[in-house]
């Protein structure tokens, strides 16, 4: 991270084990869970949930562990039981395919619900998504929208080829990879310039694009800092050290 992106960004450790820095001048905390919080609005973004993922492969005789839902929402409620936004934003891809929603227990859709009282609640439309969203509106709590401002951030589900100042997306779910200790590991992470932010994917059974892949490293002009979601804390990486 040079000295451009180190003042654009003003970073620091956050007493949660986060990185607190300034996207676009707006004050935000990179979470240890994948969540961006915007301080100032009391907003919580998280982006590319993937619910019902598994149920979707089972179906095509791919068999996971049924238990991507209810894992991606105990965490999604531990981060709303200790921040209490006033909003929450789910930046895209929140179900995996179109029936995904039909498919979802009746367990997770009451505890969506649930989270959803006494606050704002925006589903961003995302690729995987849209069809779901729209065919939902009436067994959903909260509102559909493809694009949302929070303070100085422009959110959007896909990174675009000529972004807003302050662009905040999801989609490509990225990874650094590192090596420690004699061994490599791989870990989600946030990658951003102060300018635009990509953020991990929030949902189990995601997986990952590596940072270095042109998809996500093409997406800035100088190198970002790369912050990979570790046990207790997130870890701000050079981008020399990826491996």
């Amino acid at each position: 991270m040079n000295g451009q992106v180190r003042d654009a960004l003003s970073p620091f450790r956050h007493p949660c084990g986060g990185l607190k820095v300034r996207v676009n001048g707006e004050a935000c905390v990179l979470r240890r869970s994948g969540a961006l919080w915007v301080v100032a609005p009391r907003t919580l973004i998280v982006s590319d949930l993937h619910l019902e993922k598994g149920s979707a492969f089972a179906a095509r005789g791919q068999m996971l562990p049924p238990y991507d839902s209810p894992a991606t929402l105990a965490r999604l409620e531990a981060e709303i039981a200790e921040l209490d936004p006033a909003a929450v934003v789910l930046l895209g891809d929140s179900f995996h395919d179109a029936r995904a929603i039909d498919r979802l227990g009746a367990a997770d859709h009451a505890r969506l619900q649930r989270l959803a009282v006494g606050r704002s609640w925006t589903w961003l439309e995302g690729n995987h998504d849209l069809q779901a969203l729209a065919g939902a509106l009436d067994a959903l709590t909260g509102q559909v929208v493809s694009t949302l401002r929070v303070g100085a951030l422009s959110l959007i589900h896909e990174p675009g080829a000529d972004p807003e100042p302050g662009e905040v997306a999801g989609h490509l779910h990225p990874a650094a990879r590192v090596a420690a200790h004699g061994r490599s590991v791989r870990r989600p992470c946030f990658v951003t310039d102060g300018t635009r932010l990509v953020m991990p994917a929030f949902g189990a059974f995601t997986g990952g694009l590596d940072v270095r892949d042109p998809a996500v490293a093409g997406l800035f002009s100088q190198p970002p800092l790369v912050a990979a979601l570790g046990r207790d804390r997130v870890h701000a990486l050079a981008w020399d050290q990826l491996v």
